[in-house]
């Protein structure tokens, strides 16, 4: 039955009660017998419009989810038409990790679907409650270690250095994004103005890009010299041999990200507002220079990927995946052990020197609700 019907057969209904009493109140004083009738007749008029009421509630509410359970069919198809889509682009699946190496051709990391963020979220957890772990170890034993995030524009480092630092102490996990070098710093020996954010004990110090700038961007973009490119790849490996042999842990991260999806990324960050500001000058030139960022990189990693530091590539297609295979990695090149935690007991609250501190905030400049 429609929701009209029903409303206009509840109003008939509930004016019934009205009419018989009106009718009641102009028969003789003598005829309560039809009072009494009438008034049967209204309490179950009464009782009948109740009913019809009820109904009505409940076919609105059959209605809400059902269309409900439309949207949500609705967004489920729309994801399942975009996966489609987006499988039947890219071709077959392919393993990226085939023979021990990697498949440029293959998709969301070997998988076809992107992770449930259920899912992601459920591991991700897990995984940061392990790096608190290794933050107790690394400040009670004094660690220094030092986390070198490279990679493509775009390629998610940010992200990435995000899920790792979310849930740890920004006094134990220090992330260093160093902007690009004022005249000053030009002057400089070139790792001087990364020397001076090294960890001290119980340090873990994170480089969001790093004197591999050198290796890359500055080699790409011509901001510097053939024989200063070339010295680095010479020396680098020697500096990093001194960093480690001082008792630095050094982990180095290369995120790779295909051609298709660095592309996407980039458009949209082109026309997403909550994006456009990840637009560096150096990122639109790159995409051009794919090919010359290429060829970098592998000469980049062919001199320096050495057995007391070595590279450790991470494919980023995926997101998701990148940010929990990446993590679970680091917590594996980090030995540690889960230290005993004293038990904590809340104090009580003491009346000493008591008063009422909420009613001198009255009349304070507070901000507005607006939520």
């Amino acid at each position: 039955m429609r929701e009209s019907t029903l409303k206009q057969k509840a109003q008939t209904t509930a004016a019934f009660p009205k009419l018989a009493i009106k009718n009641a109140a102009s028969r003789p004083a003598g005829k309560f017998h039809l009072l009494e009738r009438h008034l049967v007749g209204a309490e179950g008029a009464l009782k009948y419009a109740k009913q019809q009421a009820s109904l009505m509630k409940r076919v609105r509410q059959e209605a809400k989810l059902a269309m409900k359970l439309a949207k949500r069919a609705a967004k489920t198809a729309r994801r399942d038409f975009t996966t489609a889509t987006h499988v039947a682009s890219q071709g077959p699946l392919k393993n990226p990790l085939a023979n021990g190496t990697w498949d440029p051709k293959a998709r969301s990391n070997g998988h076809a679907v992107p992770l449930p963020k259920k899912k992601y979220e459920k591991e991700l957890r897990k995984l940061q409650a392990e790096l608190c772990y290794l933050q107790d170890w690394v400040k009670a034993k004094g660690l220094r270690v030092v986390v070198l995030f490279e990679g493509r524009d775009a390629a998610g480092k940010g992200g990435t250095i995000r899920a790792l630092t979310e849930r740890v102490s920004p006094r134990v996990f220090r992330v260093v994004a160093l902007p690009a070098p004022s005249d000053r710093e030009k002057t400089m020996m070139y790792l001087q103005r990364y020397l001076q954010h090294f960890p001290a004990a119980g340090e873990i110090v994170i480089f969001d890009r790093s004197w591999y700038n050198r290796a890359g961007v500055e080699k790409v973009m011509g901001f510097c010299s053939d024989s200063q490119y070339n010295r680095f790849l010479e020396l680098c490996p020697m500096i990093e041999k001194y960093i480690v042999d001082g008792g630095i842990l050094l982990i180095k991260f290369w995120l790779e990200v295909s051609d298709k999806e660095q592309k996407r990324r980039f458009e949209a960050r082109i026309v997403d507002p909550l994006r456009q500001w990840k637009l560096s000058p150096m990122d639109l030139p790159s995409r051009s220079k794919w090919f010359e960022y290429s060829r970098a990189r592998d000469r980049m990693l062919a001199a320096t990927d050495t057995k007391h530091a070595p590279w450790h590539l991470v494919l980023s297609d995926d997101k998701k995946r990148a940010r929990l295979n990446l993590i679970a990695h680091f917590l594996k090149l980090v030995p540690y052990k889960r230290l005993p935690r004293e038990k904590v007991k809340l104090p009580k609250r003491s009346m000493k020197g008591s008063y009422d501190d909420v009613a001198t905030l009255k009349g304070k400049n507070f901000i507005p609700q607006v939520y």
